[in-house]
């Protein structure tokens, strides 16, 4: 297997635009959650969501693009051509687009639907094209005029590290040198708040707290949306044309843990860090940091807790444990992407994130997590990423 690095990094998330802005604010301990203003609340309970404040499409779109387009595609393009520029790169046609999505343009589906059967106003022609999952990577090989492997993946919340992982797989198998590649999503709309409140997965919160990974009063996760896309790249390929790097990927695992629609499995979460660490040829010993899925919901912190000791024991309470939707929320496909690219940061800069929103620390969790900013110098840290129908993934990244 060839060496695979990180060489840029683009976002926009509910703490800021641009990645440099969402690392500042994850490092402050910052909240980029309020309450929705997105769709009307009054008569549900589901209230504070992760927006994207101030973004303008029109910066990189034209207004007909911007129309035509579901947000998704536009958060996708807008962290694509962001990583694009942080990366350097040329005109080198034949690198990957892999990007995850689990939603896709469900958003611009309910203003179409709801436009159809209430005014009787037809569907539009870009219908279809604006809201397919594949689009987001069809759209972001267009725009930079890339002709490579081209692929959209939608595995739940697992949809963005998944993206990476399979990336990290096809360059390091030698398919090809370089990737673009991460998550995706814009579920701020009636249907998405209702269909996981349903569940039971959101928070009821009403203010910015209402995300509180491993806290003893967490109730739910809260809905946000955003995107983060990565430069995966070949090692040597990167230090032939004199690229910065961030960290290696040195490991990837991915599997279904046939358990359940929607309850998480401590067995297939601790299966899925496992057979990543072995992927990577790390001992359990090796790892410094864990950036937890993490979502805030009751039995997800616990079994996730769980397996984390199942696999760890008692080195856990050695190993400093982060959860950043504590400040971004759910951005479901987004989360993972973006998780994976802090965790870069963390062991490019040896700081590890606070948690926040840890009033009461869940003593059944019991894990090594504080609202603090952590100063410290770290070799090998793991990012989990686990989704409704039993997807599990997880990464395992390397300083360099």
């Amino acid at each position: 297997m060839r060496r695979v690095v990180i060489t840029g990094i683009g976002a926009v998330t509910p703490l800021g635009l641009d990645f440099q802005e969402t690392w500042k604010g994850l490092k402050k301990g910052l909240s980029g959650l309020s309450g929705c203003s997105r769709v009307e609340v009054d008569d549900i309970p589901w209230k504070v969501t992760g927006e994207l404040r101030g973004f303008d499409a029109l910066s990189f779109l034209t207004p007909k693009e911007k129309n035509r387009l579901d947000p998704f595609i536009q958060y996708s393009l807008a962290a694509a051509l962001s990583a694009f520029e942080d990366a350097s790169l040329g005109s080198e046609p034949n690198i990957m687009v892999i990007i995850g999505s689990s939603r896709g343009g469900v958003t611009r589906i309910e203003e179409s639907l709801q436009a159809y059967f209430q005014e009787g106003r037809p569907l539009s022609a870009y219908l279809m094209p604006a809201t397919t999952i594949s689009m987001a990577p069809s759209y972001i090989a267009h725009r930079l005029g890339l002709k490579g492997y081209c692929l959209g993946i939608s595995n739940a919340c697992a949809s963005g590290t998944m993206a990476i992982g399979e990336a990290f797989r096809l360059i390091g198998t030698g398919y090809a040198d370089i990737a673009l590649t991460g998550g995706t999503e814009a579920p701020l709309c009636r249907l998405c708040l209702e269909g996981y409140g349903r569940t039971g997965a959101l928070s009821t919160g009403t203010d910015s707290r209402a995300s509180r990974p491993f806290d003893r009063d967490r109730d739910g996760f809260v809905l946000s949306e955003g995107a983060c896309v990565l430069v995966v790249e070949e090692m040597q390929h990167a230090v032939r044309r004199g690229a910065a790097i961030y960290a290696e990927i040195v490991g990837y695992a991915g599997i279904n843990d046939g358990f359940h629609q929607t309850q998480p499995s401590e067995a297939g979460e601790a299966a899925t860090i496992r057979l990543a660490l072995q992927n990577a040829g790390i001992t359990m010993d090796e790892i410094d940091m864990i950036n937890a899925h993490g979502t805030s919901t009751v039995a997800g912190d616990r079994v996730e807790a769980l397996a984390l000791k199942e696999v760890f024991g008692r080195r856990l309470k050695d190993i400093r444990v982060t959860a950043n939707k504590s400040m971004t929320g759910h951005m479901l496909a987004a989360s993972g992407a973006l998780e994976a690219a802090t965790t870069a940061m963390s062991l490019h800069e040896g700081v590890v994130t606070p948690t926040i929103n840890l009033a009461q620390p869940d003593r059944e969790c019991g894990l090594n997590i504080s609202s603090d900013l952590a100063e410290k110098d770290m070799r090998v840290a793991l990012s989990t990423s686990f989704g409704f129908g039993g997807i599990n993934a997880a990464l395992v990244l390397k300083k360099v």
